[in-house]
Formats: structure tokens, sequence, C-alpha cells
């Protein structure tokens, strides 16, 4: 399905006053969206249904005085002589059916815009998440996934916040504050207004400057809950680290600090909320009491009756709500824009590695692999790889092997695009992997790295990540290549069996095999061997390596090795040392040269050798145990 969330504008990072009036413009194409009538529809009745409400609103306080005044009326005497009792009973009627429809208008309201707030925040956070994917390894590594997700979670939610209060709340109250300015003028002159207005601009004053002002401790807060977030998931997804060093005492203090941190946010936050409350109440009921005063003596000079009195006071009861709500609305939205505001500036952020405007799909033709006088560097005072030329022919395979720090896993990084290449370029075919749309790049490209992350969820899930839409008889074929399937048909579940956060249900050897299996159901041209093997046992690596030599057949494989063992057979191995070229050429003609490759080879066959007499001499004590315990039973 196309992204269709691509062509919407980028919101535009702003901490200023502007910031909400920016902030509704940037969502208005989601909440007026060109691809769906319908909730354009719906947000026509949902306006429309906010005049009637308040329309209903207006006409409430004057059935409340037709109330007073007929009832006033008819004091003492007969109803037949005066009003009758149908007059009152209409008015209290009619303020019953004003309250209904004020009522249901609203809740019809909000259920029509349901549909088009959620449409936003749905649309806003699967741009937000795309967009993740985007961006570069580079800006993954340096980021913490615990504080990531909280931004991504704040934010949606402070979307949902300003979508809904801009548009159901915001002009609602301004309507009724023009309504309820003009019957003060038609019906009790300007002074009634003017004190109206001074009181408004107060608490609308008032409520800004607070605010505001919360705003900075709300920032502090979520600094400190994003920290105390990271460090929890931090310290979960290391769990076995810590068990291992018995730092569960150092784990409980590092959250324990920034929940401290939290906590006084937290404090100040509502404290600062009481401060806020207690000074809009201040303002308003001191208004209220002014008028309240005027209107009485009104109604004691004759100039008013007991029921301007009532409709005065009720239209008053009836402000404090929106202006209330203006309040809130002001206090949400902005703290909701402190929310989305890292929300905003990752959406802002660029990826480092982008496809050309004319970039089109890699072509495969063979699949030849050329590394042409590449460089590299993270740090231009630290060089990671240095004009290295080498090719790996179409079906052949490479190995690159040499030191820790040598810029072996570096190769493949650029390969994937990960990285650019700082000098030099990576072709596949002739093409430039910079000029081809990494998606191409990728679908053609096989890895199996050497750790090893599934998916917390079933077995099969994780093989038919190599390729989605594959049948299960395809899964189960590529489990037999990987030499896993006879162990997965042993689980009570099979295919259906959990690996748990991370795969670790599963041992290393086994993760090792789901990984070969979705790569092989992938089934890419080229293949990428990041030392696969290089965290597993020996008996584990002569296993899997069988595996790995069957799915390399008749593909163009790069292996990135550590363990020598695992590359005698490559067609070419390449050695580096110090981000260069130091050897080339098969085993057998670099043990030849007795150079660094022989002195690796040398030192891995004695380790090797060590390995095996440990060994032998564990399993013959093992056997001497079980010899020597029933002799000694027999004594």
């Amino acid at each position: 399905m196309a992204d269709q969330t691509a062509a919407q504008p980028k919101p535009k990072v702003t901490a200023d006053e502007g910031a909400t009036v920016s902030t509704v413009a940037n969502l208005w194409p989601y909440m007026w969206p060109d691809d769906r009538p319908d909730l354009k529809l719906r947000v026509l009745l949902a306006i429309g249904a906010l005049l009637l409400a308040k329309v209903a609103t207006t006409l409430v306080p004057f059935a409340y005085k037709g109330i007073v005044d007929s009832l006033g009326a008819i004091g003492g005497a007969s109803p037949e002589l005066m009003f009758g009792i149908a007059v009152p009973l209409v008015f209290v009627l009619a303020y019953g059916i004003g309250n209904i429809a004020d009522s249901g208008f609203q809740q019809l309201r909000d259920i029509l815009f349901a549909s088009v707030g959620q449409h936003a925040v749905r649309r806003l956070a699967i741009r937000t998440f795309r967009h993740l994917h985007r961006l570069s390894l580079r800006y993954h590594l340096q980021r913490r996934t615990g504080g990531l997700s909280r931004v991504i979670e704040r934010g949606t939610k402070g979307i949902e916040t300003i979508v809904r209060f801009t548009m159901l709340n915001t002009a609602p109250v301004l309507v009724e504050f023009i309504i309820v300015a003009a019957v003060f003028i038609f019906m009790f002159g300007f002074s009634f207004i003017g004190v109206l207005v001074l009181m408004i601009w107060a608490y609308v004053w008032f409520t800004i400057r607070a605010s505001n002002w919360r705003i900075s401790i709300r920032r502090d807060m979520n600094e400190s809950d994003t920290d105390a977030n990271s460090k929890a998931i931090d310290s979960l997804l290391n769990f076995e680290t810590v068990k291992y060093f018995g730092n569960e005492k150092l784990e409980a203090e590092r959250f324990d600090d920034s929940m401290a941190r939290y906590e006084h946010s937290a404090v100040r936050i509502w404290t600062s909320l009481g401060f806020l409350n207690f000074g809009q109440g201040l303002i308003f009921w001191t208004g209220f009491t002014v008028i309240g005063v005027m209107s009485v003596q009104r109604v004691m000079a004759g100039m008013m009756t007991v029921g301007d009195f009532v409709l005065v006071n009720t239209f008053m009861m009836q402000i404090y709500r929106p202006l209330n709500m203006i309040g809130f609305v002001y206090r949400e939205i902005r703290q909701s824009l402190a929310d989305i505001e890292q929300m905003f500036s990752l959406l802002a952020q660029e990826a480092e590695i982008q496809d050309k405007p004319d970039a089109k799909p890699l072509a495969i033709d063979g699949a030849t692999i050329r590394f042409e006088d590449l460089s590299f560097h993270y740090d231009p005072d630290r060089p990671i790889l240095k004009n290295v030329s080498f090719e790996v022919p179409a079906g052949k395979t490479v190995a690159v092997v040499g030191p820790s720090g040598a810029g072996k896993s570096t190769i493949s990084r650029l390969i994937f695009r990960f990285y650019d290449a700082t000098a030099g370029a990576v072709t596949i075919d002739g093409q430039d992997v910079r000029d081809v749309t990494q998606e191409s790049l990728r679908n053609a490209i096989g890895m199996v790295p050497q750790d090893t992350v599934l998916f917390n969820d079933t077995i099969e899930y994780n093989i038919l990540y190599g390729r989605p839409d594959a049948t299960h008889e395809e899964v189960r074929e590529a489990a037999r290549m990987a030499q896993i399937d006879k162990f997965i048909e042993s689980l009570p579940k099979g295919y259906d069996t959990q690996v748990g956060e991370r795969g670790l249900k599963l041992s290393g050897g086994e993760k090792q095999r789901v990984a070969i299996a979705r790569t092989i159901l992938k089934a890419p041209p080229i293949l990428i061997l990041d030392e696969a093997t290089s965290a597993l046992d020996s008996q584990t690596e002569r296993d899997i390596q069988t595996a790995l030599d069957a799915v390399a057949a008749n593909r163009t494989t790069l292996v990135i090795a550590h363990r020598l063992s695992t590359v005698i057979n490559a067609d070419e191995i390449i050695v580096l040392r110090g981000g260069e070229i130091a050897e080339r050429g098969t085993h057998k003609e670099l043990l030849a040269r007795q150079g660094l490759y022989e002195q690796m080879w040398s030192r891995q066959r004695e380790a090797s050798e060590a390995e095996e007499q440990l060994r032998l001499k564990a399993a013959a004590d093992s056997e001497g145990f079980l010899r020597r315990v029933p002799e000694q039973a027999a004594k």
C-alpha cells in the first residue's frame, strides 16, 4: 500500500507563542483529509451540531427568566385570573428541552468527530513510525529505545488532545462569548459588558501567564519520565547481565534517581495547578460579585425584574463553564505542545541516507560486487577503511578477515547503505549502491549476523520474516535446509512456539539456524555472513557451517569472519589490518606466505587444540567417575 502520509506537509518545530497556530495548521490536513470525503462530512455535521448546541444554550437562560417572572406575577392570586398555570409550565418544559438539546447536540458533536480525531492520530502515528525506519543507523545507535518509545507515546496522546480541543472546544467558547456579549449590550447596557470583558481579559491573561510557567515544569517532568523509562527498559533488556554482576541495587538506585527528579517535578506541577485554579476562581468570582451587585441595585430601582437578575446570573454561570474550559483547553494544548515538541523534532530529523531523486531499482545480472578505492570514517580523525579495493565475483565466495577493529563489519554496512562511503564506491553489477533505491538494494541481499535478534513471536513468524508471503510448506523447507526442522517438530507447539523477547527462549545455535532459515526463504542473489558463527562453540559452529555452505552455494557471498576455520574454502580471502588490505589470496596461498594470516591461523589452531584437549580430559574424568561409583558401592 502506498504511503499516503508521505505527501503531507512536514510539521514545523515551534516552541514560541505561535506554536498553537502552527500546530493546528500542520494538523489541518489530517483533520480535513482530501482522500476521505466521509470524514469531511463528519466535520461539517459536527460543526452543525456545535452551532445547534450553542443556540440551545442561549435560549435556556431566557426560559429560566420566564419561569421566575411568570411565577412572580402569579404571586398569591388565583392562577385563572393571572397568567394561568400553563405559562410557567411551558417555560419549565422549554427549560428542560433546551438543556436536553444542549447536552444531546454536544454529545452528537463528539460522536461525529471521534472518527476524525482518531484518524488524524493514526495517520500521524504511522507517519512517525515509518519515519523512524527511514532514519539512518547512526541515529538509532545514538538514541535510547525506551526514551524514543516514550516520546512517540506522549506525542500521539498530545496530538489527540490538540485535535480534539482546538476543533471541539475553542470555537464553541468563542461563539458563546459573542452571543452573551450581544445579549448584555442589548438588554443591560455597556456597563455590564465592560465588567464582563474586563473579567474575561484578566482571566485569560492570568491563565496564559500561569500556564506558560507550568510548561517549563512539564518539560522537566517529561525529561525525568523519559530518563526513568529508558533506564527501566535498558535494565530489563540486560536482565541476565544485571544478575551476573549482582547489580540489582545499583540498577534500582539509578532508576530511583530518575524517579526522584520526576517526583520533584510532579509535586511542582500539582502545586502550580492549585495556584492556577485559585487565581482563576478569584478573578471570576470577583467579576461575578460586581455584576451581581449591579443587578441587585437595578432590581431595587425597578430597572430590572427578578427574572432579569436570574437571567444575568444564569448567563454568568454559563460563561463560567466555557471560560473555565478556555483555561483548561489552553493548559492542555500548551502541555500537549510540550509533549509533541520532541515528536515534531523527530519528524523534522532528516535521514542521513536517502534515495537520490532519480534513483532506479537495482538490476541484478550475476550480482558481482566491487569495492573501488573504498574509504570510510565515522570520525574524520579516526579512519576505518583506507582505499580498499577488491571484487566478489558472481556466484563466488570471498571472505574478509582480520583483527578486531580492522573494519570488517563496516564493509557489510556500506553494502547495505547503512552508511555511505566517504570516498570511493561500492558497486553491484556496475551500479553504485548510492544510485539505486534502498528498498531494491536490501531486497537483493540476505544477511546472517553474528548477534541474531528474533521478534517476540512464533518460530514460524520469525522464519516468515524473510518473505512474509511464503507458504507454510516453503517455511518448512527453509527450516529443513537450515537443519532446524527436527528441533522445531520436537517442540510441543512446533512452529507456533513463542521464542521470547529477542529470542531468549532459544539457544545461540537455534537462533542462528532460524536466521539461516529466514535468509534461505528470502532467497537473495547476494549473501552476507557477518561473523555468523563467532559466538558459538566449535561443535555448533561445525553443524551450522554445513547449513551456511548450502545457503551460499551458487550465490555471491561475502563472509565477514573471525574464526578462520569457517573460510578455508573461500575463493579468495581478504586480510584487513588497520583499515587496509594487508594480504589476499586463498587459504593455502596465505599460509604459504607466513604473514599476518598465518599468525592468526596458528593462534586459533592452538586455541582450538587446547579447547579440544580440555573437552577430552573432561570426558575422560567423567567416564572415570562413572566407573568408580559402582566399584565403591560394591565395597
